[in-house]
């Protein structure tokens, strides 16, 4: 995920949404109703989180623009989503990357708010905002004052029904976005990492392309290109709206229909093809760059949001590294002292992504040494399955994250907004805990074992070199 506002995706302004979402969600709904998976069947679900005591009204504007309200009167604050359902899946080769820059955009300027202004007006209404970027969405958010909601709606509603696009700020912003790409991924260890593995893991997915997209497209696409991508993907048929905090619903969605229902919506925009071929080996992949250890990255090919076993993936990523106590924390670092740190994450996408691992070896150990022991752990885990105590933890760690994620409006927010947009309907984010708790050890051996096969599996291995000479070279396949 690329947060656009100064934040790395390990810890953007608002990259606690993959605390909740790595875990519980992760964010996106299939912009095709008919491509929507149907909700999850009913499970059990906690007390607190309920729909009796967890209140949202849901309505449709005529234009097509989805609004969630919950209220909450615990503090006199509100919290303001834009979700747009638009990330780098819906760009293709020779304009990746607009979706991210779009994300700056959006703070440069409309039709009735000069550049610079928005964060300046709203600051000085006692408000914040911050937006990112991933694979399959994008989301921008404000929290300010309760008495101060009209805010927010203004703002926001210009920009979506216009959008400064002069041909200097868009030639101005796009040189940002290209340092931004330079500090993030070509001179960042995890950044090139990650866009080799992806890059060779997928090679006809929209997932193969970096959400930052490539030097070259930014470097070429042309503003006819860009403008059309705004009109098509930044309408109100193609965004969800969240309000959560201290308001009345009543008069809140009449503001939200004074400000927003008068942008008209656009044609439905096209689906992104996905033509991922079976992976039937193994890929490698090779970067060279000055470096102190040696680092890896292990990517098996894993389901979407439209997997049965979305919520066992999201538990053996908590048993495998959330901690140290957790398996491979255990095995790597402290019982062969191998390893400085080892992760691992799965987060729900629309379409198939991947479960990574992620290992950087202590000074002088290699990455091959540490590869044979990773896969050692895993083949061992995928035989025996979690201990009763270890999947008790990891379920309580699940359902902890999930439940924390809810206590601030901003969590409630996002929450709603990418379950919404995930699944398809936010009402199963009320399934969650249950499905959580559904999961068992058998399912973690099952899943573990068609999850770890070597031939699904893309390799990327950081080779550290003496000097900088390499920080411009590219991935080798």
């Amino acid at each position: 995920m690329i947060d656009t506002r100064g934040r790395s995706c390990a810890a953007p302004r608002i990259l606690l949404v993959i605390a909740a979402l790595a875990i519980a969600l992760a964010a996106c709904r299939a912009a095709s109703a008919a491509k929507r998976p149907a909700p999850a069947p009913p499970a059990q679900a906690t007390a607190a989180i309920s729909p009796e005591r967890f209140k949202v009204e849901r309505q449709v504007l005529d234009n097509g623009l989805v609004v969630l309200t919950h209220e909450d009167h615990a503090v006199p604050a509100i919290a303001f989503w834009q979700w747009y359902r638009v990330g780098s899946r819906n760009e293709r080769p020779g304009i990746t990357g607009l979706s991210h820059f779009f994300e700056h955009m959006m703070f440069n300027g409309s039709k009735n708010v000069p550049p610079k202004e928005y964060d300046r007006i709203l600051e000085s209404n006692g408000g914040y905002s911050n937006a990112f970027t991933d694979r399959d969405m994008t989301g921008y958010y404000e929290e300010v004052a309760s008495e101060h909601l009209d805010v927010p709606l203004r703002l926001d509603s210009d920009r979506m029904a216009a959008l400064s696009l002069l041909p200097e700020q868009l030639k101005s912003e796009i040189e940002v976005v290209k340092e931004e790409r330079r500090l993030r991924v070509d001179n960042d260890v995890s950044g090139m990492l990650d866009e080799a593995l992806w890059a060779g893991a997928f090679v006809a997915s929209p997932y193969h392309w970096p959400v930052v997209g490539w030097m070259k497209d930014l470097e070429r696409i042309p503003r006819e290109e860009m403008v059309e991508y705004f009109r098509t993907y930044y309408a109100p048929n193609n965004c969800i709206l969240v309000l959560v905090g201290d308001f009345q619903t009543a008069a809140a969605l009449a503001q939200i229909k004074a400000a927003f229902g008068g942008i008209p919506s656009q044609p439905a925009p096209p689906q992104p093809v996905d033509s991922e071929p079976e992976q039937r080996g193994e890929r490698r992949v090779e970067v060279r760059y000055p470096a102190e250890t040696q680092t890896f990255v292990e990517g098996y090919k894993a389901g979407g949001v439209q997997s049965p076993d979305l919520y066992v993936l999201h538990l053996l990523s908590i048993l495998l590294s959330d901690g140290e106590s957790s398996r491979l924390h255990q095995t790597l670092v402290y019982e062969r002292q191998m390893a400085l740190d080892v992760s691992s994450e799965y987060r729900t996408r629309l379409q198939p992504g991947l479960f990574t691992v992620s290992v950087e070896m202590k000074p002088g150990r290699s990455a091959a040494d540490g590869q044979a022991a990773l896969d050692s752990a895993l083949a061992a885990f995928a035989k025996d399955g979690p201990a009763p105590r270890e999947l008790e933890k990891a379920k309580n760690l699940a359902e902890a994250d999930f439940v924390r994620s809810l206590k601030t409006n901003n969590g409630v927010g996002e929450m709603l907004a990418s379950y919404e947009h995930l699944f398809g309907d936010y009402r199963a984010m009320f399934q969650t805990v249950g499905r959580y708790r559904a999961v068992t050890a058998e399912d973690c051996r099952r899943v573990a074992r068609q999850l770890f096969d070597s031939r699904r599996r893309t390799v990327a291995v950081l080779v550290p070199e003496p000097d900088s000479s390499a920080a411009g070279d590219e991935a080798k396949p």
